[in-house]
């Protein structure tokens, strides 16, 4: 038998782009590349924009929160109702006790 010369496998990451060398025979990441850095900086004349919308986001957040908070004791009555019936709807056991099984 010819001896095989060990192959790798180049994966490429789709989350983050990184680029991994895997040995298939040995199941192991024999080395990995990191993605070149793609900063892009914001530009100076977006600056307003960006924070009118960062602006606008977090009155959204306030309001969706505020929304949330006023509607939670209907929300935790209706709970209580809906268990309330259950339990008047089941009937009444007498519990189990540890004595009792043996």
């Amino acid at each position: 038998m010819a001896d095989q010369e060990p192959t790798t496998i180049k994966l490429d990451c789709p989350c983050c782009g990184a680029t991994l060398f895997v040995d298939p025979a040995l199941s192991v990441v024999l080395r990995h590349e990191l993605p070149p850095p793609q900063h892009k900086a914001p530009e100076l004349k977006d600056a307003g924009r960006m924070l009118r919308e960062e602006a606008t986001q977090r009155d959204q957040k306030y309001r969706d929160i505020l929304h949330a908070e006023k509607d939670k004791g209907k929300v935790l009555d209706r709970k209580f109702q809906e268990l309330f019936k259950k339990a008047k709807d089941e009937p009444i056991e007498k519990p189990i006790k540890d004595i009792d099984l043996d």
